[in-house]
């Protein structure tokens, strides 16, 4: 099975729906990401602000980072070794990847509520 991992840039959050405005391009990644892991795929984000050990114990990242720059982010890994420099994968890549179909990569998380209707008087 393939190993991918995705080392984002610097940012608030992975989903791309902080701040003034939505990074389509985030939100597509982030439902593919979370869509691959509930078929328990190996995929893996990490970023800059919240694992920095992740990029400072990659050699292929560091060296990367160190020729081209942060501007070279998001840098991605398959089986180790550097598939995309500058940007996200497609979703038709990720499928490729892990041998599954692109509409498959659209599912969004789910957040539940339970509220006691009692519990408001």
């Amino acid at each position: 099975m393939k190993k991918v991992e995705i080392f984002d840039p610097a940012m608030c959050c992975s989903t791309g729906v902080c701040g003034p405005s939505v990074d389509p391009d985030l939100t597509r990644v982030a439902s593919a990401v979370y869509s691959l892991e509930n078929k328990g795929f190996d995929i893996k984000r990490y970023q800059l602000t919240n694992d920095p050990d992740k990029f400072a114990d990659n050699n292929k990242i560091n060296r990367v980072l160190q020729e081209k720059g942060p501007d070279a982010l998001p840098i991605v890994l398959v089986d180790g070794e550097i598939a995309n420099v500058g940007g996200y994968p497609s979703n038709d890549e990720l499928a490729e990847w892990f041998d599954t179909n692109p509409e498959e990569l659209t599912e969004k998380p789910k957040v539940r509520l339970s509220i006691n209707m009692n519990d408001l008087k």
